[in-house]
């Protein structure tokens, strides 16, 4: 997966490439309005991840001016922005995420990976999942999950073995809280013979034992 990295802030720009290509991706680096405008330009990227103030025009306005020349490239906001005026203007300029700062460059990571790649087919147990079209087999049967259920699994699977925190799992509730999380988690572990990990204070993780 190949990224624009849009930050102007140089010590937290260095940390958060360094930590994607860590991961396995490619990061190209912006650090003002005139550097994506001249790299959208000529590249091609599968996911933009940018900080709103930034010199020149801001991430909305940067997102407005590609989105308004046909760009549908995904984009996720970084940003110390956390007022609900400016999380709706970031979503009605068409971003897909809104990651407010401070955050864990982990949590970018787990976002990035639930969210945009198209991973081959994961097996667990009995299971074989496509996390491309979400098809979930169980025994060569396709299992259908809920909503929810589908996106805790989703984004437990995709993490196999490593900690999902908490606050990620709950996005995916209409009214979150841990006692709502633990229904849902014991819905999927009774469903799917899921061995999920409570790591305590700090979130889940599907173990492959």
């Amino acid at each position: 997966m190949k990224i624009l990295l849009l930050e102007d802030d140089t010590n937290l720009h260095a940390s958060l490439k360094a930590f994607l290509e860590m991961e396995g991706f490619v990061v190209e680096s912006a650090f003002s309005s005139d550097d994506v405008y001249d790299l959208t330009y000529d590249n091609h990227y599968d996911l933009y991840i940018f900080d709103v103030n930034v010199p020149g025009d801001d991430g909305f306005k940067i997102l407005n001016s590609l989105k308004s020349a046909d760009d549908t490239t995904p984009t996720i906001y970084t940003t110390a922005l956390t007022d609900i005026t400016s999380v709706g203007e970031g979503f009605a300029q068409g971003a897909d995420d809104y990651i407010k700062k401070p955050f864990d460059p982990e949590e970018l990571v787990i976002r990035i990976k639930s969210r945009y790649m198209k991973n081959e087919t994961l097996n667990y147990k009995n299971l074989t999942y496509n996390p491309s079209t979400r098809e979930l087999l169980q025994d060569g049967v396709t299992v259908g999950l809920a909503d929810v259920l589908g996106n805790i699994f989703h984004t437990l699977i995709v993490e196999k073995n490593r900690i999902v925190p908490t606050q990620i799992l709950f996005d995916f509730l209409e009214h979150p809280n841990s006692n709502a999380l633990r229904v849902n988690l014991s819905k999927l572990k009774a469903k799917l013979n899921l061995d999920i990990k409570n790591i305590r204070g700090v979130g889940y993780m599907l173990e492959e034992l």
